[in-house]
């Protein structure tokens, strides 16, 4: 059956010794020394692996012998990161716990950055803010793990203070990553470097996926979420879900996915989410390879331009929408499902650029 147009309003626990089983480079960086809270950040480095470090007093540290560590405000990095003796950061927590093992957050507190290089949890179910701060050109959280990990971020506030920008959440390697009840948001520095100012960056070299539920991305100077394949040479496919995610106050895209030079596919769908107030615009596909984007149930309102693809091989569908008070509503190949809410956009809500099509 055919869809009818849009409508368009004219106008204006587990025991600590239990064993269990098993878009782009840049140049390397220093790692700088800790910030307030204890926060060590790294750079947003695709090939680098975390150094091997030693534990505070000279000692070297303890093989990872934990399935399940704990942080905490109270805690000291000189700990086994138990749940009688928990560690101070979240880098000492993920060295001392075994592959798909999980950090616990018992209480709120500043716990650094990290490097991820595992499959592992890092969870926060209420106990209230917990997360790092972020500055010097530097990531919040670094995900370089093996091809088949799986990491889960849960209930973490990542927040940039300036003083040389940085980076939220960076993904360089994984199968998958799962985001869920976060918050991103601050970060500066794309003035000075396209490479820092955002909030998640995932920027894979294989086949990987993504999905971000539950999350608030606002205030970052560069974009609010990008999805940008590697372009390493290796053909891969990028699978990305967003769910009841909130972008605001990007200074360039709110949501971006980018796949160019590397044969391969990215193929998204949105459903829920809200997308204000980005200088560029609230969702782009960008690139020469194919990417699909599929739409629904969402808010995009007062943009640059609404929904914007710019990739002659890619696609945005936007079903159940409302979309208003953009520059432009949409440009590229954007198509309806017909049963949006266009409004009060500055372009006069023009018809979608890539036709109406039929929902089945």
């Amino acid at each position: 059956m055919q869809a009818g147009p849009d409508r368009v309003i004219h106008g204006v626990g587990l025991s600590r010794r239990r064993r269990m089983g098993r878009l782009l480079s840049l140049d390397p960086r220093p790692t700088p020394t800790s910030l307030v809270e204890t926060d060590h950040a790294q750079p947003f480095n695709a090939g680098a692996r975390h150094p091997a470090r030693r534990h505070p007093g000279g000692r070297a540290r303890v093989c990872p012998d934990a399935a399940r560590t704990f942080v905490s405000s109270f805690g000291s990095d000189a700990n086994d990161c138990s749940r009688a003796a928990p560690c101070r950061t979240f880098q000492r927590a993920h060295d001392q716990t075994l592959q798909i093992g999980e950090i616990t957050v018992p209480d709120p507190g500043g716990y650094g950055a990290v490097t991820i290089t595992k499959s592992i949890s890092i969870i926060n179910d209420g106990v209230g803010e917990a997360g790092a701060l972020v500055s010097g050109g530097f990531n919040g959280i670094t995900i370089n793990a093996g091809a088949d990990d799986r990491v889960s971020l849960r209930g973490l506030t990542v927040k940039g203070i300036g003083f040389g920008g940085g980076n939220g959440i960076v993904f360089t390697a994984g199968r998958f990553l799962s985001i869920e009840n976060c918050t991103i948001r601050k970060f500066t520095g794309t003035a000075q470097s396209q490479f820092i100012g955002h909030g998640i960056i995932f920027n894979p070299a294989g086949d990987s996926d993504l999905a971000i539920s539950n999350t608030l991305v606002s205030d970052n100077e560069g974009h609010g979420i990008s999805v940008v394949r590697a372009n390493n040479g290796v053909s891969h496919t990028t699978q990305a879900t967003f769910s009841f995610v909130q972008v605001y106050h990007s200074g360039l895209h709110g949501i971006v996915l980018s796949a160019g030079g590397t044969a391969g596919s990215i193929n998204a769908a949105a459903d829920n989410i809200v997308s204000s107030f980005n200088a560029v615009s609230g969702l782009a596909i960008e690139g020469s390879n194919i990417i699909l984007l599929n739409v629904t149930r969402s808010m995009v309102s007062s943009n640059g331009t609404g929904f914007s693809s710019s990739n002659d091989s890619g696609t945005i569908g936007v079903g159940q929408s409302n979309v208003a008070r953009n520059d432009i509503t949409w440009s590229g190949h954007v198509f309806s499902y017909g049963d949006n809410y266009v409004a009060f956009n500055f372009d006069n809500n023009p018809a979608a650029p890539f036709g109406t099509f039929a929902r089945k």
